[in-house]
């Protein structure tokens, strides 16, 4: 029988989703991805750091994608012996085909709006200074086919982790929804050190938009949808682009 959390008086919505030590050890995991993300971008030379990646880049996506997974697990685990529920992390589940076509109708509104933010919080910060990341980004056949794995588990993964899991938690454990929303955005913007403190910025208000969908909806199903969606238009784009501009 999986141990309950102590809470007492508390409500389902304010009962802890697992024990506050998990918690920490979550934000550890992230802030160790923060300094070894950091550390990649900084490497200098020409065959170092993100630069080398992409003569392995399959290696890089299929690396990825496996700590997303491990963090999932790593959530889902404990949160399961606590007693909590998937379906109180993710906040439901598609029984209809309507529910699943409301969620889509309410993702790409979103992600629009997403766009336009990210598109204007970028100019704002001015520059970027950061070695590009552009040369992690899929070009051939096999490198888009593992690119949409990648972007359909980051979408689940990272949603059901930072909205469905973090800002929950920190909710229940502080009993403010202003500080588990920035609490979970901080967290899922330094995740992506390596791609440079300018889109860690970005990133941060992106998950911010992202915390506040989840708390509008209750759910993160729509923020999984448009999450995909995000990373699969984010990465191929550009191939796109180049091979429409050399007709």
């Amino acid at each position: 029988m999986p141990s309950q959390i102590s809470d007492a008086g508390a409500t389902e919505s304010g009962r802890l989703l697992a024990p506050k030590w998990h918690t920490a050890g979550l934000i550890g995991i992230v802030l160790l991805a923060s300094f070894l993300g950091a550390w990649l971008q900084r490497r200098g030379g020409p065959e170092t750091g993100i630069v080398s990646v992409r003569r392995g880049v399959i290696r890089f996506y299929v690396t990825a994608l496996l700590l997303d997974w491990a963090l999932f697990y790593y959530v889902w685990a404990f949160a399961r012996r606590s007693g909590t529920t998937f379906q109180r992390i993710v906040g439901g589940r598609w029984s209809t085909a309507l529910g699943f076509a409301r969620d889509v109708a309410i993702a790409i509104p979103f992600w629009v709006a997403w766009q336009v933010i990210a598109v204007l919080t970028h100019r704002l910060l001015g520059p970027n200074r950061a070695r590009s990341i552009d040369l992690l980004l899929p070009r051939t056949t096999a490198e888009i086919l593992v690119w949409l794995a990648v972007c359909a588990t980051a979408g689940f993964c990272e949603e059901f982790v930072f909205r469905g899991y973090l800002q929950q938690q920190l909710r229940a454990w502080t009993g403010r929804a202003t500080i588990a929303l920035a609490g979970q955005a901080i967290c899922f913007g330094i995740g992506h050190a390596y791609q440079g403190l300018k889109n860690v910025i970005v990133i941060t208000v992106l998950g911010a938009l992202y915390g506040l969908l989840a708390l509008w909806r209750r759910s993160t199903r729509p923020g999984m949808l448009a999450h995909a969606w995000s990373d699969v238009y984010g990465g191929l784009r550009m191939e796109f682009l180049s091979r429409w501009i050399s007709f």
